[in-house]
């Protein structure tokens, strides 16, 4: 798939510094709120029959991306392996993968340039071009509003969302305890993020809930990457988590980065 800003591509080799610099414009070429052709009520829906006077619409193609990693002979991780899965009308259309060695340590905040390569790579090898990504990491919830979800999504300029398991910054707005499935709760900028505070970074959504008051599940921590609103960003997070707390197509992208990984180990 075409590379619209390949400037902005991340670079392992650039210091901690010039990683920052090159976050900082990713954040100021992102777009965060709805930017985007298709219908968000469609996107689990299979393909409508068409009618008398009316043609059928089709779904718009979700990717999800996840990452899982690979040991030398050390026990040290030392390559990543980035899978990418494709669904339309909640249906697996393609799978793909990639391995590409690791070039800086895990740090904080820096996840797209440890793992924004076989990310890119994953995704290039899909012969479809997707309409919306959604990944297994943050998007505006991050110290310089971009996480991999929008780094990856403006070097792309495609509509994107992070679908975080825990909370790398921000300042939720309300309690996040057994919380009934649905409830979203706000995430606004604090000292630790390059905004204002109180700006809306993201929301942590409940999709999934024990039925009883003694358990409770944590929530996602959902923000736009790129081309969609917070809002809308839930409300695909919700739709798309049907049986499972994770979104599918994020959950089938874990699933197939553990299958993809077994025969490399």
């Amino acid at each position: 798939m075409p590379t619209p800003r390949p400037d902005l591509e991340p670079d392992g080799s650039l210091s901690r510094e010039e990683m920052e610099s090159l976050q900082h414009e990713i954040a100021d070429a992102a777009v965060f709120e709805d930017q985007f052709a298709f219908d968000p009520a469609h996107l689990s829906n299979p393909l409508e029959a068409t009618t008398a006077g009316s043609s059928a619409t089709e779904p718009p193609i979700v990717v999800g991306v996840d990452q899982s990693f690979l040991t030398n002979d050390a026990g040290e991780q030392d390559r990543a392996l980035s899978a990418v899965v494709a669904m339309r009308g909640g249906v697996v259309i393609e799978r793909a993968h990639a391995v590409t060695s690791l070039e800086i340590p895990y740090i904080p905040g820096l996840l797209a340039f440890r793992e924004g390569g076989p990310i890119l790579a994953a995704l290039a090898e899909l012969s479809v071009d997707p309409d919306l990504l959604v990944f297994d990491g943050s998007g505006r919830i991050h110290f310089r509003q971009a996480g991999i979800a929008t780094h990856v999504g403006v070097v792309l300029d495609v509509p994107s969302i992070g679908v975080a398991k825990s909370l790398l910054c921000g300042e939720p707005q309300g309690g996040l305890e057994n919380r009934a499935v649905g409830t979203r709760v706000p995430i606004e900028a604090n000292a630790r993020v390059d905004a204002p505070d109180g700006t809306l970074l993201g929301y942590a959504v409940q999709t999934r809930q024990y039925d009883s008051p003694n358990r409770s599940i944590n929530p996602l921590y959902v923000s736009p990457g790129h081309r969609v609103g917070p809002g809308t960003a839930a409300d695909i997070v919700l739709e798309l988590a049907t049986s499972y707390k994770l979104p599918e197509p994020v959950r089938l992208a874990d699933q197939y980065a553990t299958d993809a990984k077994e025969p490399l180990e």
